[in-house]
């Protein structure tokens, strides 16, 4: 199915749950211990990252959206790590503290991009509850009237003795319910307007599912006793099964390579959260993080999706045009492009009349590397250097029809007379132009060879071009 890509920016997402702070240390192997059979780490670097809810909050915030997370931690030096990272990933926080209490810390020891340990630092939830019900609830209640959807994170680490309240609150205001579920009493969540257990959860509260049909009927069932307006069950290498009242949507898995499977699930509510925030419908929202969390399982750790690597990962998917970027769009698009070891060639000009002598010249520079970026002159830019009567084609319609064409990835526009400032943010591996040129003649050349990139000189077909058309035409 054909997945849209909305715009993020103006939507509210309030993630109330578990929070916790992911540990990563780094280090090369070299020996094995001569105390154990096990390697040696020699550790070099290390990391934070939220986890839980946090992972959560974080994706959301990603997609240029506004996130808040309320969680339940220690007051204790993980719980100030974690709130740093987290304003770090733009997202609003509000702890509630609770002396006694550790903050559910995972560290893990990576090396070679491999995880050879995780020890877990958490309290016991076993022991008796620390949690204030009423104080952890009051906090999700005030804020949640400036959002446009709750978000429920549940890893059963003791922040939600409650839920009900929640829900039914969300509820009567108007604002959807998503539940990611822990544990067996599912009763907890009724009410809410979609559950994503994946298929292990599901079967641990509804029986063993040895079939489709079997899956789909204990389903409906579920949806049913327990009021839901979705269940979507995630099933791992067979992709997820939405059941709404009336249909059954079976969206098949994503993921091109399977690296770590850490945070897929947030990835997955975070996207379906924010979809449903823009105006998608349930299946498409769906669709949205299934896609999404596709992409996060091809990296390490819980980690999170922008708007320009959806874009990218659309474009590989469908063989389509990835479309027109905004300058920041582009940028993330860039940075992700070179983190899968992409080759990235660039190209400026007005375009005003595309023609045969541009598409073969589009096609050169895009042999040259993985991705072909335009920079389109705005209609203002194109009149300051052609004069008041070009361009002949607007901006908009300029750049459709480039970001139609095979060769070319994606196309943003400037403003400026040349297109120095943002060559020297985008860095390509190489910079090229058509026309008569000396490579150090060309804006961009001492930006782009200080950051050890080349520029090369790309010649037109002989004959063609935009102003000996637009004259033919006017001789008409």
């Amino acid at each position: 199915m054909n997945i849209r890509i909305p715009d993020f920016s103006n939507i509210r997402v309030l993630v109330a749950g578990d929070v916790m702070f992911d540990r990563y240390w780094y280090g090369a192997t070299g020996r094995i211990s001569p105390e154990a059979p096990v390697p040696v780490v020699r550790i070099d670097s290390e990391e934070g990252r939220p986890g839980g809810a946090g992972n959560v909050a974080a994706n959301i915030a990603s997609l240029g959206a506004q996130a808040m997370v309320i969680g339940v931690t220690g007051d204790d030096e993980a719980a100030d790590e974690l709130e740093r990272v987290l304003v770090e990933h733009h997202v609003d926080c509000d702890f509630l503290r609770v002396d006694g209490l550790e903050t559910t810390t995972k560290l893990r020891v990576i090396s070679r991009h491999q995880q050879l340990i995780r020890l877990d630092f958490e309290a016991d939830t076993k022991a008796g509850r620390l949690v204030d019900d009423a104080a952890f609830n009051g906090k999700v209640i005030q804020a949640l009237p400036a959002f446009d959807v709750l978000v429920i994170s549940d890893y059963a680490k003791g922040a939600l003795g409650d839920t009900q309240t929640l829900i039914t609150e969300a509820r009567r205001i108007g604002r959807p319910v998503l539940v990611d579920p822990k544990g067996k009493d599912y009763f907890r969540y009724r009410g809410a307007t979609l559950l994503t257990p994946n298929l292990g959860e599901f079967e641990a509260v509804a029986g063993a599912c040895p079939d489709e049909a079997t899956l789909i009927e204990k389903g409906r069932r579920m949806r049913d006793d327990l009021g839901l307006d979705a269940l979507l069950i995630t099933r791992s290498e067979h992709g997820m099964m939405l059941i709404t009242a009336n249909d059954v949507q079976l969206l098949p898995a994503q993921a091109l390579e399977v690296f770590d499977v850490t945070g897929a699930g947030d990835t997955a509510i975070a996207l379906l959260a924010a979809g449903l925030a823009t105006g998608l419908s349930m299946l498409d929202a769906a669709a949205l993080g299934n896609f999404a969390a596709g992409l996060v399982v091809g990296k390490l750790g819980a980690a999170s999706v922008t708007p320009a690597e959806l874009k990218l990962a659309m474009k590989h998917r469908t063989g389509g045009a990835a479309g027109m970027l905004e300058e920041d769009e582009l940028l993330e698009a860039v940075q992700f492009a070179r983190s899968q070891g992409e080759r990235i060639v660039m190209t400026n000009g007005c375009f005003d009349i595309l023609h045969a002598g541009h598409v073969a010249y589009l096609q050169e520079a895009r042999a040259l590397g993985d991705r072909l970026i335009i920079a389109v002159n705005t209609d203002e830019s194109v009149r300051r250097l052609k004069g008041d009567m070009r361009p002949i084609v607007p901006l908009a319609q300029r750049m459709a029809v480039l970001a139609a064409l095979d060769a070319v990835d994606w196309v943003v526009a400037f403003d400026t007379d040349t297109p120095r400032e943002l060559i020297g943010r985008v860095l390509p591996d190489i910079l090229v132009k058509g026309g008569d040129y000396q490579p150090e003649d060309i804006a961009g050349y001492d930006e782009v060879v200080a950051g050890g990139g080349e520029v090369r000189v790309l010649r037109f077909e002989e004959g063609i071009s935009t102003s000996g058309i637009i004259q033919r035409i006017r001789s008409l």
